[in-house]
């Protein structure tokens, strides 16, 4: 991972001392809350429901052991013991004091993280795939180029006060495991004919009030030309957009209205004069790098591939968890773990600060010294060697997270809602552990199969209700709670907006009405292969749509 040099670590304490004096002023009253707001917000901090929220910035989703330990000191000693991960591949603290605020910056600081960017109208946190630089699928380590975006967009004096937020993802597979199309830039690394590396770019991704999927513009751009091509889609953006209405001021709404032929053209001309200047990118500056992503030395551990046999026969615990949690790593002796931070009943995304420190000694101790954040609000371990599985599930299991749920019906993104959030019309929370409950056991789990639940609280679809194959999204009617039910959505490379089925329910009747869908897909799979949302392609709404709502559905 990227390691700061003397300028980052000098800008980061000027960046928290700037920002400890405004905390200063403002408890002082020097500073109103509506002058403080823009300052606090591009510092992380959100003025929620009950408290102050601060969400810390993950860069790519990546942590040193060191990271996650100071994650876990700043959620005992600052919050109320635990942190919640988010699907930006990011913290979030609920309960922390405004006045503590400098003092977690100043921890962070120390372990080379931030706040900078992680809210406001700029370039927030760039993410990627989170098994990058381990899977066998990619073309080359992703992260780099996040790591060059990240150091190009911080503080960016054109790019600081956009018409609105604004998101990049990068992943470098076929296989979309970053959701690029979601976002207002999604980037594929690829190899041209020549087997030179590019990026294939989508632009105008993002849900919300008006969920849209992102447009190819670019089918190659080469690498050399990241930045310059970045910086002309942003020049358009921002003088182009929208700042008269925040409703219509997200990029997806420019490349709707404008289209794809006439705003690639202007992002085009605009990037003519960029491309062979100051921003193409100098082969020993990617070099440089790239050196920080060098993979881990892996040694040969042939022995893993008998031992985990054994394992899997005798203990059938472990042999669901190998077979949901773990995946193939590209070194053949290793696997890629991921650590389900969605227990029965539990709080998605939700970790306690000592679960924090065991993923950080399982890190060092087995797995090179690498964690992952991921945009399904779970932790991986992506280099851990085969023969180390069984010691590595038992350490997990011993901590309460070794749920074997990866990708399963109980595996379910939720934003923190109402309980939380000030923008929240309806919970999420409850009905997540509802859910949860309900389809407990492993078996009915394994019968059902791939399946993603994801639930919103308010129409910012922080929970990525949209692009669920079952999306919640709570609203308000007549001050009561009420979830809108969608389905059909998808995330990955075959990306799609759900389709929503028809009134909404009642918290009490979600549950049911998500088995209820899940009974009438298991009756009219083709097979017991066939998934979820294939099954859902090929019947379409109506029959979700009369069991969930009888004569009505047929009459409409």
């Amino acid at each position: 991972m990227y390691r700061y040099d003397e300028f980052d670590h000098a800008f980061v304490a000027a960046r928290v001392s700037q920002f400890t004096d405004q905390v200063e002023r403002r408890l002082a009253g020097e500073i109103s809350e509506d002058a403080f707001k823009p300052i606090r917000l591009m510092n992380g901090v959100y003025l929620q429901l009950h408290a102050y929220m601060h969400r810390v910035a993950i860069p790519y989703g990546t942590l040193h052991p060191r990271q996650l330990r100071k994650l876990a000191y700043i959620a005992r000693t600052y919050d109320r013991g635990y942190g919640h991960f988010t699907t930006r591949q990011n913290i979030q603290y609920n309960w922390p004091k405004l006045s503590d605020i400098p003092a977690i910056l100043k921890e962070l600081a120390e372990v080379e993280m931030h706040s900078i960017q992680t809210s406001g109208n700029c370039i927030r946190n760039v993410t990627a795939d989170h098994f990058a630089g381990a899977a066998a699928d990619e073309v080359t380590d992703p992260r780099p180029y996040a790591e060059i975006l990240r150091q190009w967009s911080t503080l960016h004096p054109e790019f600081s006060y956009l018409p609105r937020k604004f998101k990049i993802a990068v992943t470098a597979a076929e296989r979309d495991r970053a959701a690029i199309q979601t976002y207002d830039i999604g980037m594929q690394v690829k190899k041209n004919d020549e087997g030179q590396l590019g990026f294939a770019v989508w632009i105008g991704g993002g849900q919300g009030r008006t969920p849209l999927l992102a447009k190819k513009f670019k089918d190659f751009v080469p690498e050399a030309d990241l930045l310059s091509y970045v910086t002309a889609i942003m020049r358009v953006y921002n003088l182009h957009g929208r700042r008269d209405n925040k409703f219509k001021a997200r990029i997806k709404i420019l490349v709707h209205e404008a289209g794809v032929e006439k705003l690639g053209a202007e992002i085009d001309a605009e990037w003519a004069h960029l491309k062979d200047g100051e921003l193409k990118l100098p082969a020993e500056e990617l070099a440089a790098i790239n050196a920080y992503f060098a993979p881990p030395d892996l040694a040969p551990r042939a022995e893993g591939w008998g031992e985990l046999a054994a394992w899997k026969k005798s203990d059938p615990g472990f042999s669901d968890w190998v077979g949901r949690n773990v995946v193939p790593h590209r070194h053949p002796d290793y696997a890629m773990v991921t650590v389900s931070l969605k227990p029965i009943g539990g709080i998605p995304g939700d970790a306690t600060a000592e679960q924090m420190e065991a993923v950080a000694r399982l890190a060092e101790e087995y797995g090179h010294d690498e964690i992952r954040v991921t945009h399904e609000q779970n932790l991986v371990l992506p280099h851990i060697a085969l023969a180390d599985l069984e010691p590595v599930y038992r350490a997990l299991l011993a901590e309460g997270l070794a749920t074997a749920n990866v990708g399963l019906i109980t595996d379910i993104i939720a934003c923190p809602g109402l309980d939380y959030c000030a923008l929240a019309n309806a919970r999420s929370i409850p009905l997540a552990q509802g859910i949860s409950n309900r389809f407990a056991d492993p078996a009915r789990q394994a019968e059902i199969g791939d399946l993603k639940i994801k639930i919103s609280g308010c129409i910012n679809a922080c929970g990525h209700h949209h692009v669920g194959h079952i999306g919640i999204l709570g609203v308000e009617k007549k001050g009561a709670e009420l979830y809108q039910i969608s389905l059909g959505g998808s995330a990955d490379e075959n990306a799609s907006i759900g389709d929503i089925l028809g009134r909404g329910f009642e918290p009490d009747q979600v549950t049911d009405a998500v088995e209820t869908i899940v009974e009438v897909y298991l009756a009219n799979r083709s097979a017991a292969s066939e998934p979820f949302i294939d099954c859902y392609r090929r019947i379409g709404a109506a029959p979700f749509k009369t069991a969930l709502y009888g004569d009505r559905a047929r009459a409409a």
